[in-house]
C-alpha cells in the first residue's frame, strides 16, 4: 500500500505492519509484530499508554477516528504522523483489534491543499479552468469555463472543441497538442476566439495558460491531458488596441497637416491630407464637388483598382453622378452630417449602384464644409473583409474633412 498500515489485536499486541510503515519509522515487520502498542520502541515512554489507548478506542467508536500523534524512528528521529484507525469485528461480531493507517503529518497535508486545491480550482476560481484529455477534449469544466463558453459545466464534456469555438479552434488545439507533445511552455499566450452561442456569435480573447498532466503513479511520464487555465482580456485589448488606434490616427493627421503646409497648391494640399488619412482607415476615398442642386460631380479619387494608389483629381470630371435620391452622399449634403452605411449581401451590386469601387462594401460619407457652405462630400469606402464603420471613425473622418474642406476653400478664394 502506499499508505503505512499497522494492525492490533484486541490487547494492543501489533499483529500487521507493511513496507510503507517501515520505510517512515526504519521498524521491520519482524521487530514490530508481537509487541505490545510502541512503548519502548516507537513511541516515548511518556507518550507510548496515551497513544496506543487513542488507538485502541477506536474499537468501541462508530466509522474512523482521526489522529495526530509522534513516534519514534529506529535512528532516535521523530515524525508527526497523522492516523485513521477503525475497529475490526470477530466472528462473534465483538470487538477483535484496529486497522490503524497512517503518514507523515507534512506529506497529508500536501495531499490535503492539492485535494483543496482542485477543488477551489473548479468551484471558485476567478478565471476559467478546463482539463483536456489527450484527444483534446473537456474531461472537466469549472462553473467559470462554461459561463464563458455559454454552456453547462457538463455539455461539453467529451465533445470537440469546435462544438462551441466558431473561429480560433485551430489555435486552441495546435496549442493543445503542443503541450502534449512538448511540455508547459515558458509563458501564457492570448488566443481570440469567436464562440457559437444561443443567442449568436461572441468574439473573445483569452489570455491562456497550459499544463501538462502526467500520471504520478506510472514509472514513465504518461501523458493524462492539459489543464487549460485561461481570463477573459476582450475588454483590456479591445481597450488598448483603440488607444494604439487613435494614437497613430492624430499622430497621421499632425504628419499630414506637416506635409500639407509645404504644398503650394491648395488641392494638392488635400490630397495630401487624404494620402494620410488614408493609412489604416479606410481603402478609398473619394471627393465629389457640387455641380448644381442635389447633384455632385466626382472631382478627387484613389484608384479604382484593388491595387492602393495616390489620391489624385478625376481626369474628364465635371459630368454629374447619376446618383439616386436615397443615396448617402446626397443624404450627408441634405443633412450637412455624417452618414454610415453597409452593404447587405450583395456587396458588388450595392458598389455598382452607388457607382463606388467593386470592393467597397461599407461607406462613410462626410460633408465638406468651410466658412458656412458646404463644399462638396467626402467618402470613404472599405472592403467587406473590414469592420463597418464605428462612431470613433466618424470623429476622425470629420477632423480630416474639415482640413480637406479648408484646403479647398483655399483653392477657390480669388
Amino acid at each position: 500500500m502506499d499508505a503505512a498500515l499497522c494492525a492490533f489485536d484486541a490487547d494492543g499486541t501489533v499483529t500487521h505492519w507493511n513496507r510503507e510503515a517501515e520505510r517512515i519509522l526504519g521498524w521491520s515487520a519482524a521487530e514490530a509484530v508481537g509487541r505490545r502498542g510502541f512503548e519502548g520502541w516507537a513511541a516515548r515512554s511518556a507518550d507510548a499508554e496515551e497513544t496506543l489507548g487513542r488507538l485502541m478506542g477506536a474499537m468501541k467508536g462508530p466509522g474512523r477516528q482521526v489522529h495526530e500523534f509522534v513516534l519514534l524512528r529506529k535512528d532516535g528521529g521523530r515524525v508527526l504522523v497523522r492516523s485513521q484507525a477503525a475497529g475490526v469485528r470477530g466472528a462473534d461480531g465483538g470487538p477483535a483489534g484496529v486497522y490503524c493507517a497512517f503518514s507523515e503529518v507534512h506529506v497529508q497535508l500536501d495531499l490535503e491543499r492539492s485535494v483543496a486545491l482542485s477543488e477551489a480550482l473548479f468551484e471558485d476560481a476567478s478565471w476559467g479552468v478546463v482539463l483536456v484529455d489527450a484527444d483534446l477534449r473537456p474531461a472537466v469544466i469549472n462553473g467559470h469555463a462554461a459561463r464563458a463558453f455559454g454552456t453547462g459545466r457538463t455539455a461539453l464534456l467529451g465533445r470537440p472543441l469546435g462544438d462551441v469555438v466558431l473561429h480560433g479552434v485551430e489555435e486552441l488545439e495546435g496549442a493543445l497538442q503542443h503541450v502534449l507533445a512538448e511540455g508547459t511552455p515558458p509563458a501564457p499566450a492570448e488566443v481570440w476566439v469567436t464562440l457559437r452561442t444561443s443567442s449568436g456569435e461572441r468574439r473573445r480573447c483569452w489570455r491562456s495558460g497550459f499544463l501538462r498532466l502526467s500520471s504520478p503513479m506510472a514509472e514513465e511520464p504518461v501523458p493524462l491531458g492539459v489543464a487549460w487555465l485561461f481570463q477573459d482580456v476582450t475588454e483590456e485589448r479591445l481597450a488598448a488596441r483603440g488607444a494604439d488606434r487613435l494614437r497613430f490616427r492624430w499622430s497621421q493627421l499632425h504628419r499630414a497637416g506637416a506635409a500639407a503646409a509645404e504644398c503650394e497648391d491648395p488641392v494638392e494640399a488635400a490630397t495630401v491630407l487624404l494620402d494620410f488619412a488614408l493609412a489604416g482607415f479606410a481603402d478609398h476615398a473619394l471627393v465629389d464637388r457640387p455641380a448644381g442642386e442635389r447633384r455632385l460631380t466626382r472631382a478627387l479619387a484613389t484608384p479604382a483598382g484593388t491595387a492602393p494608389g495616390p489620391f489624385s483629381p478625376v481626369v474628364g470630371g465635371g459630368i454629374p453622378l447619376r446618383y439616386g435620391p436615397r443615396h448617402p452622399a446626397l443624404e450627408a449634403w441634405d443633412r450637412l452630417g455624417t452618414v454610415r452605411a453597409s452593404a447587405g449581401r450583395t456587396a458588388e451590386v450595392w458598389a455598382e449602384a452607388h457607382q463606388w469601387p467593386g470592393d467597397a462594401a461599407h461607406a462613410l460619407c462626410v460633408v465638406l464644409r468651410s466658412r458656412g457652405r458646404t463644399l462638396g462630400v467626402l467618402t470613404f469606402l472599405r472592403a467587406a473583409c473590414r469592420a463597418p464603420f464605428e462612431r470613433e471613425d466618424v470623429v476622425y473622418a470629420e477632423s480630416v474633412a474639415s482640413r480637406v474642406a479648408m484646403s479647398l476653400d483655399l483653392g477657390e478664394a480669388p
